[in-house]
């Protein structure tokens, strides 16, 4: 893989030959999954994501307690005084923390932080702003738990819902240090442009309008702009460190980008990496793609810079 600076804030990151072979073998099993499911969308939807493995030398503690469910996912030998909070993708649909226990248990090992994956309301039984108000909660619980610091780390809606939180003036406790962010869905109004630009070839979004049903589902008629769905609208004048990874072949590249070039012209320490020919949240394919272990690994080395 080789890598090379734009003059913003991008990096790209070619494939190799060799990976782009994974990388397609990888689709082919996505796709075989989602079309000859073993369940309803949910539960295939998990059983996909469920294949991240979890990390050795992990401990895992579910919680339903305090109005908070989800699970704990903790390396040996961490700092009680911060943590990870991870909140999962799913177009607010789809998506369980239980499932999402491998991708937060990769970024908490490396990253030597414990990673509290949080499950939140979804739609279409739970419909906006119920997940952003449940991300602001789960920042504050976590506040009660004693973590000072906490680094906000999310995927696809998930990573709409970290960026959300910073919107939340209810509390400055505990003190975000970071955020780390994996193919953000952050326009649910949906203009970027390439949604719909030719040379965008989406191996997971490949239909128009796959997104549009979610959105609608999640709005319930609300204003897609309001910057609690869609962050791209709220960019806060001060921000923490920003790092987001995308796809470079995502319909949702432009949602990354807007908001990235946003971030740095406010003067946000930014860093957005573009992976050329992977596919959305490629990063949990850390069995089989290279590309997702280097991601990771220089997603918690960000993280990692940046404690107080």
């Amino acid at each position: 893989m080789t890598t090379t600076k734009t003059p913003t804030v991008e990096t790209r990151h070619a494939l190799s030959d060799d990976e782009r072979q994974i990388e397609q073998a990888v689709l082919a099993e996505i796709h075989r999954l989602f079309s000859n499911p073993t369940g309803n969308q949910r539960e295939t939807f998990d059983a996909m994501i469920a294949k991240t493995p979890i990390a050795d030398g992990v401990t895992l503690e579910a919680i339903d307690r305090d109005g908070v469910s989800g699970w704990w996912v903790r390396p040996t030998s961490t700092a009680a005084d911060r943590a990870i909070l991870f909140l999962h993708g799913g177009a607010f649909m789809l998506g369980s923390a239980k499932a999402y226990r491998g991708l937060a248990s990769q970024v908490a090992v490396r990253a030597g932080v414990a990673a509290f994956v949080a499950d939140y309301p979804l739609a279409p039984e739970h419909v906006f702003p119920a997940a952003h108000e449940a991300a602001a909660a789960l920042r504050r619980w976590l506040g009660s738990q004693g973590v000072s610091q906490v680094a906000l780390v999310g995927d696809s809606a998930g990573g709409a819902l970290a960026l959300s939180v910073l919107g939340d003036t209810a509390t400055t406790a505990p003190a975000i240090a970071a955020i780390a962010v994996f193919s953000p869905w952050l326009d649910l109004a949906m203009t970027g442009a390439s949604l719909t630009g030719p040379d965008i070839r989406d191996p997971i979004f490949f239909q128009p309008g796959m997104l549009a049903g979610p959105a609608a589902a999640y709005l319930a008629g609300a204003d897609p702009k309001d910057g609690r769905a869609s962050p791209l609208y709220a960019v806060p004048e001060v921000l923490p460190p920003l790092l987001i990874q995308v796809g470079g072949n995502e319909v949702l590249l432009d949602d990354a980008r807007r908001y990235a070039q946003a971030a740095a012209g406010k003067g946000g320490e930014v860093q957005l990496d573009v992976f050329e020919g992977l596919h959305h949240v490629f990063q949990g394919a850390t069995r089989d793609l290279p590309s997702a272990r280097r991601a990771l690994d220089a997603a918690a080395a960000f993280l990692s810079r940046h404690w107080a």
